[in-house]
């Protein structure tokens, strides 16, 4: 057991929200490593009443060891394993670019070199299921640099450099560090500074937009997404076409449709993006199930509410797990409840 603390305790609370890709992110570009991709992507960052990850940092030179818990129970953080190698890579970054710690006076309280020398106590928890597929690493890694940052009294050197740090430990927790709709470039420098995430409308830009999530499994998928990914990579053929040739169209069309408000075009291009996602699971070899009956049941709901009414007013998009995420606006949301519920009770609703 540790003692008491006797020297001063520096602690900081943040909050972080998910996002939900609309143009995938999957496959990792092993030739640049720094847990850069394969191509770009785009998202949409929900609201965090609903969906957040929370995390309080606490950093003391009483402490001996970097210590991680996660909803509840400890996690390893000396270890060879994927998580403690990401988490001990943004601490060593996120020290990196510690500054002084001042009073409100100015008075330096705690020096750079000081402060990044004492080991830290990180408690985070997230609202909503964790490896369900909806990108709950995303918020944590996020969350856990915002709070980093604000512990080591951060400033960025450039815009975006916070994002690279997040990337380093969930490749799409870059883009849970701004609102509205984000876009991941994946870069092209050695070093991977221009591998980060740019926003492109804040959250103001289309207030009507909404988010329902459909909670199909809230239990841990059977492949993990960077194991998933990493198979994709090596043996999907479709992959590779997607990165090379579909994608960056593809997020053009995503930009301008989401800039103009176009719900119809914002709706197809999500659907047709998750559903090529799904298929390359499929090319993989051995291939990847991440949707359900369930799931498709979801999906053919949502065609058949879209045919009722004439014109694209709802979209599917599933990440790598069953539970969905439909995309409509406010006017349009309770008539896609009623509907979702009425054609299928196999799932909890979350709105967003």
């Amino acid at each position: 057991e540790e003692s008491a603390p006797t020297m001063p305790m520096f602690i900081e609370t943040c909050t972080a929200p998910t996002n939900i890709a609309v143009i995938k992110y999957w496959g990792k570009d092993e030739a640049r490593g720094l847990n850069t991709p394969i191509n770009s992507s785009a998202s949409v960052t929900l609201d965090q009443d609903d969906l957040c990850a929370m995390t309080s940092i606490a950093a003391s030179s009483d402490f001996v060891a970097d210590r991680l818990w996660l909803n509840g129970k400890e996690e390893d953080t000396a270890g060879n394993g994927t998580h403690a190698k990401r988490l001990r890579k943004c601490l060593a970054e996120m020290r990196g670019l510690a500054r002084d710690r001042v009073d409100a006076s100015g008075a330096v309280v705690c020096t750079a070199t000081e402060l990044a020398s004492y080991k830290v106590h990180v408690v985070s928890r997230n609202t909503f299921p964790t490896a369900a597929g909806l990108a709950s690493s995303a918020a944590g890694y996020a969350c856990l640099v915002h709070t980093l940052a604000k512990l080591y009294n951060v400033e960025e050197a450039y815009e975006g450099q916070l994002s690279t740090i997040a990337r380093q430990g969930s490749g799409s927790a870059c883009r849970s560090l701004y609102g509205g709709f984000v876009k991941w470039v994946k870069g092209r420098k050695p070093d991977a500074t221009d591998s980060m995430a740019v926003c492109v409308a804040d959250q103001a830009h289309w207030p009507e937009l909404r988010a329902v999530i459909l909670v199909i499994n809230a239990g841990k998928k059977e492949t993990p997404s960077t194991e998933g990914m990493q198979t994709s990579v090596e043996t999907s053929p479709l992959l590779a076409f997607r990165a090379e040739s579909v994608v960056e169209p593809r997020l053009a069309a995503m930009e301008a449709a989401y800039r103009a408000r176009d719900f119809e075009a914002f709706g197809k291009l999500t659907m047709q993006d998750s559903n090529q996602f799904h298929a390359t699971c499929l090319d993989t070899y051995p291939p990847i199930f991440y949707l359900n009956d369930v799931s498709r049941q979801a999906i053919r709901l949502c065609h058949a509410f879209n045919e009722h009414k004439g014109r694209i007013l709802a979209a599917y998009t599933f990440d790598a797990g069953p539970n969905a995420v439909i995309y409509c606006e406010a006017k349009d949301r309770d008539e896609l409840l009623a509907f979702m519920c009425a054609g299928s009770r196999e799932h909890t609703v979350t709105l967003a």
